[in-house]
């Protein structure tokens, strides 16, 4: 089947699951089997040792079990957007039968399509996407990529050593900024030595 057979959509999200609370999209599981036919052996199997454990643990799907006689098990999952999906579950193991329930369960119940990009947005931005070099500097683009300085990490904040140079150089700046002022001091008070002699 080509590309241009297969329906195609944005990404999208049904519900806003993800952004509030989740709610999950299968509604119904029906799993339609045999009593006695050896194809529906594995379904049978599923029914007797997982089905409980499964409705336990997911209490907001209804799960029917419908006796069909002499034909192949099959699973029908539907879902609250009205979609319904059916598995024929012949060759299956009991394993593989579990593994169909956790997709349909995980499933939010639109029909698989092709998705024509991989980023969506229902209010566009006329600024473009955001990318990872957005704010950096513009040099980046000429910079050889072997560059050390490229893999250093980058810290908002400062270390012991930098902190314990800054205050090196403060103190001094303190010392030089204090020198001349001694030194006219010196001088004061020489000159006044001077006319007291």
């Amino acid at each position: 089947m080509g590309s241009s057979t297969i329906p195609s959509t944005f990404l999208k999200n049904i519900a806003q699951n993800g952004i509030g609370r989740h709610v999950c999209q299968l509604q119904r599981l029906t799993l339609s089997l045999c009593k006695s036919h050896p194809s529906s052996a594995a379904a049978r199997k599923f029914v007797e040792d997982d089905l409980l454990d499964f409705t336990k643990g997911n209490p907001g799907i209804v799960f029917y079990v419908k006796p069909r006689r002499h034909r192949a098990p099959v699973l029908t999952a539907e879902f609250l957007n009205g979609y319904k999906e059916m598995i024929d579950l012949t060759r299956c193991t009991k394993e593989e039968i579990a593994q169909w329930i956790g997709l349909m369960r995980g499933r939010s119940g639109v029909q698989i399509m092709r998705i024509r990009k991989d980023w969506h947005t229902d209010t566009p931005s006329i600024q473009g996407m955001w990318n990872p070099f957005m704010f950096k500097d513009t040099k980046l683009n000429v910079t050889d990529k072997m560059d050390k300085s490229l893999s250093e990490y980058i810290s908002k904040y400062k270390s012991a050593s930098q902190k314990l140079i800054e205050m090196k150089k403060l103190q001094k700046q303190q010392k030089e900024l204090e020198q001349p002022l001694k030194e006219s001091t010196r001088v004061i008070q020489e000159k006044k030595k001077a006319a007291s002699h």
